[in-house]
C-alpha cells in the first residue's frame, strides 16, 4: 500500500488530480458551512465559490509546472555533462565506422573504427566524403534515403546511413558505415549463380544452301564447333534444338567477361568463309540478364535474338533490366530471295484490316518518297479491303507537297472529298477508336513519327520497315514486318501487293510512287539492291510505273540546289577518313528541302578520295540534323545510334536539340571514336 501511494504521488498527472479534488472538497465544505449560517443569497455565494474554485485551481496549476520544470532543468544541467561524455566516449570506441563531415562534405572527425578502416589517420581529415565514398554528400544526407545508400569503398561495400546537427550555429553530418561486403557478396555470388538463356542462330543459312549448297552442311558444322568451343570454354550446355538454331545455358558470371571481350565469338565466326565467293558466316544471339524465373529469362534471350534479327544479324542483343545493350552488328545484311515471309505478312494484314472499322497510316517526320510510296501502297490494299483509310500526314511537308500533285486529280485522293485520306494530325487523332488498325511505314522509333500520340494510344498497331530496330516496343505490335536487308520500305509494300492485289488494280501515279521509293533509298539503283528489288520494280512496271515519270520527283529546285552547294562548300576530313560538312539555315519552314540537299551532299562527299563515311551536319533553328553515308566499310547505323538515331549500315540519320553546331560536330566525333575503339576497326 505504501508503494502504491509513493508511486501514485510520483505520477505527475495523478497528483494534480489529487490537489484539484483535494481542492474540490474544500470549497464544497465552506459552501456547506456558508449555506447552513443562514445566507440570504446562497445562489450568488455559489457562483463565487466556483469562481474561485477555478481560480485557485488554475494557480496550483501553474505553480506546480513551474516546479517540476525547475527540478527537471536542474536535473538536466546536471546529467548534461555525464550524457556528453559517455556519447563521445560511445562514438568514438564504436566498433562501427562513424564519420562527421561538415556541409560542404569536407572530413571534420572520424572515429578509430573508420580510421581502421580506411588505413589511414590524419590524412583523412580536411578530404571530401565524395573522394572517399565516391559518391556526394547530397546524396549520402538525402533524408528521403531512409534505408541509406549503397557505397563501394576502401576494398568493402557499406550502407551509409546520415544525421544531420547543428552546433553553434554550423550544421554537420554525422555519417554511420555498416559494412555490408558479406550481404553483398552473398548477392553477387547468388545473382552469379543464375542460370541464362542464350538462343543462337545461324544469320544466313538460306545463303549457304542456295549459294554453297554442297558444302552447306560442312559450313554450319564449322560454326557449331567454334559455338561448341566457346559453350565449352564457361562450362555451359549447348544443344541444336533446330536446324541452324541453337540454345545455351551458362551461369552469369561468365557474363561479364564476354561483355569485356564484346562478345568476340561473332569475330571468330565471322572470320570462316565458305564457297568461291568467301561467302562469311555470321549468327545473331540474344541473351536476357532480368530478375524473374528461369522462364522469364528465356522468353526474354527469344525476344533478344529477334531483335537482333530484326537489326541486321551478326550482333548479340543483350537485355538487361530495362536497358537493352548491343555488340556486333559489323556486316551488312545479306538480302534473302525468298518470298514466303511476305506472302504471310499479307495474308495476317488484310485479315486483320477486314476486322477493323478503319485504317490509319502514318510514317516519319520529315517524309521522303519511300514513306509516300509505301503509305500510298498501303492505303491502296485497304481499299481493295473495302476499310476506310486515313494517311496522317504533315501536308506543308515540300516532299509531300510535290508527291500530291501526282494525285490531285485521282478521285480517292482529292482534299475535296467528304472523306479525304491525307489528313493531319486533329483528324487522325478524331478518327482514333478501340477497332482502328494503325499502320506505321518506314519507320520503327517513336522518336521518328508523325505523331507520336497515336502509337502511344492505338490498341491495334502493324510495323513494316527496313530500318534497324532500335528498341524494344512498348506496346508488343500485332504484326513486326523489320526486314534490314531491304532496299526500302516501297520494296517491301510491292512484295504485300504482288501477294495480294488482283493484277492491274495498282494506280500508275501509285505504282511511279512505290517506283520513286525505291528509287531514293537505292541512290538510282547502285545500292543495296538484291534478286528482290528488281523483282519489285518488275511487278511495278508491269503495273505502269514509268520510270522517265519516276525522276521527275527528284528534279532539284534552285533553292534546293544552293542549299546542296552550301554544303560541299563547308567540308572538314576528320582522322583522313570522315568528311563532314557543316551548315546553319535560318529558314525553318524549309527544313523538307535541306534535309534532302543534307543527304545528296553526304552521297556527293563518297566520291571524295580516301572518304570512307561522310556526315552532313545541318542546325535549323534549335534541331541539329546529321545525314551519314558510308562507302561499305564502316557502319554508321552504329555511330549515329550512339546519338539516339538508327537507320541502315550505309545510311543512317539522328537529330540533336538545343546544342550548336560545333558541340554537334564533336559529340559526332567523340561517337566515331568509341566506334572505331569498340569494334577494332583499322583506318
Amino acid at each position: 500500500m505504501k508503494k502504491y501511494l509513493k508511486d501514485f504521488f510520483k505520477n505527475p498527472i495523478s497528483f494534480r488530480t489529487f490537489v484539484c479534488a483535494a481542492i474540490a472538497v474544500l470549497f464544497f465544505g465552506i459552501f456547506v458551512i456558508a449555506n447552513n449560517s443562514g445566507l440570504s443569497r446562497p445562489l450568488y455565494y455559489g457562483a463565487a465559490t466556483i469562481a474561485a474554485y477555478i481560480i485557485v485551481v488554475i494557480a496550483v496549476n501553474i505553480l506546480i509546472s513551474y516546479v517540476e520544470s525547475r527540478r527537471m532543468g536542474i536535473q538536466t544541467k546536471e546529467m548534461s555533462p555525464i550524457l556528453g561524455n559517455i556519447t563521445l566516449d560511445l562514438i568514438v570506441n564504436m566498433c562501427i565506422p562513424v564519420l562527421i563531415c561538415d556541409e560542404s562534405g569536407r572530413v571534420i572527425w572520424c572515429n578509430k573504427a573508420f580510421s581502421k578502416k580506411a588505413g589511414k589517420h590524419n590524412i583523412l581529415y580536411g578530404e571530401q566524403i565524395e573522394k572517399l565514398a565516391g559518391v556526394p554528400i547530397s546524396v549520402i544526407a538525402d533524408q528521403e534515403n531512409e534505408f541509406g545508400t549503397d557505397v563501394n569503398a576502401f576494398n568493402s561495400w557499406f550502407k551509409v546511413t546520415s544525421y544531420r546537427m547543428e552546433s553553434h550555429g554550423k550544421r554537420y553530418c554525422l555519417t554511420i558505415w555498416n559494412d555490408r561486403t558479406d550481404v553483398f557478396g552473398a548477392y553477387k555470388r547468388l545473382a552469379d549463380e543464375n542460370t541464362l538463356v542464350a538462343y543462337i542462330m545461324i544469320d544466313n543459312a538460306e545463303e549457304l544452301h542456295y549459294y554453297v549448297h554442297d558444302k552447306a552442311r560442312e559450313a554450319a558444322a564449322s560454326i557449331a564447333i567454334l559455338l561448341k568451343d566457346w559453350a565449352t570454354s564457361i562450362g555451359a550446355i549447348l544443344k541444336e534444338y533446330e536446324r541452324e538454331k541453337f540454345i545455351m545455358l551458362f551461369n552469369a558470371s561468365h557474363l561479364e567477361e564476354m561483355i569485356e571481350s564484346r562478345f568476340d565469338i561473332l569475330d571468330k565466326i565471322r572470320e570462316t568463309r565458305v564457297g568461291e565467293g568467301n561467302l562469311p558466316l555470321t549468327v545473331s544471339i540474344g541473351i536476357a540478364n532480368i530478375d524473374g524465373t528461369l522462364s522469364d529469362r528465356e522468353r526474354a534471350a527469344a525476344a533478344c535474338l529477334d531483335m537482333a534479327l530484326q537489326r541486321g544479324g551478326d550482333q548479340v542483343v543483350l537485355k538487361t533490366g530495362d536497358s537493352m545493350d548491343f555488340y556486333g552488328g559489323k556486316t551488312k545484311t545479306v538480302q534473302k530471295r525468298t518470298k514466303v515471309k511476305a506472302r504471310v505478312v499479307a495474308s495476317e494484314l488484310i485479315s486483320y484490316m477486314a476486322r477493323s472499322s478503319n485504317v490509319l497510316i502514318m510514317a516519319h517526320k520529315n517524309i521522303d518518297f519511300d514513306a509516300i510510296g509505301a503509305s500510298i501502297g498501303i492505303a491502296r490494299l485497304a481499299m481493295f479491303c473495302g476499310v476506310r483509310v486515313n494517311i496522317a500526314i504533315n501536308k506543308n511537308d515540300s516532299n509531300f507537297a510535290r508527291a500530291y500533285e501526282r494525285f490531285a486529280d485521282i478521285p480517292e485522293y482529292r482534299d475535296t472529298n467528304t472523306k479525304p485520306i491525307f489528313i493531319g494530325k486533329e483528324e487522325a487523332m478524331d478518327l482514333l477508336s478501340p477497332d482502328t488498325l494503325l499502320v506505321i511505314v518506314d519507320t520503327n522509333n517513336k522518336l521518328q513519327y508523325e505523331i507520336p500520340e497515336i502509337a502511344d494510344i492505338a490498341q491495334n498497331v502493324v510495323i513494316i520497315d527496313h530500318h534497324r530496330k532500335a528498341a524494344e516496343f512498348t506496346n508488343e505490335p500485332l504484326i513486326s514486318y523489320i526486314e534490314t536487308s531491304v532496299s526500302s520500305t516501297c520494296e517491301l509494300v510491292s512484295e504485300i501487293l504482288e501477294q495480294s492485289l488482283p493484277s492491274s488494280m495498282l494506280l500508275k501515279e501509285e505504282a511511279d510512287m512505290l517506283y520513286a521509293g525505291i528509287l531514293l533509298d537505292t541512290k538510282q539503283f547502285t545500292r543495296n539492291t538484291g534478286v528482290r528489288t528488281f523483282s519489285s520494280v518488275l511487278y511495278l512496271r508491269g503495273e505502269g510505273a514509268n520510270p522517265t515519270d519516276a525522276q521527275e520527283l527528284f528534279k532539284t529546285k534552285l533553292d534546293d540546289f544552293i542549299y546542296e552547294a552550301k554544303f560541299e562548300s563547308n567540308v572538314k576530313l576528320y582522322r583522313n577518313n570522315f568528311a563532314i560538312s557543316v551548315s546553319e539555315f535560318e529558314d525553318e519552314e524549309s527544313i523538307g528541302s535541306i534535309r534532302i540537299a543534307a543527304a545528296k551532299a553526304a552521297d556527293k562527299l563518297l566520291s571524295v578520295d580516301s572518304v570512307l563515311a561522310s556526315f552532313s551536319v545541318c542546325c535549323v533553328g534549335s534541331v541539329i540534323h546529321i545525314s551519314a553515308r558510308s562507302a561499305g566499310t564502316i557502319n554508321v547505323q552504329l555511330i549515329l545510334e550512339k546519338l539516339n538515331g538508327g537507320g541502315h549500315f550505309d545510311s543512317a540519320a539522328t537529330q540533336l536539340k538545343d546544342i550548336s553546331s560545333d558541340k554537334a560536330v564533336e559529340i559526332l566525333e567523340e561517337a566515331i571514336d568509341t566506334y572505331l575503339k569498340e569494334n577494332n576497326v583499322k583506318i
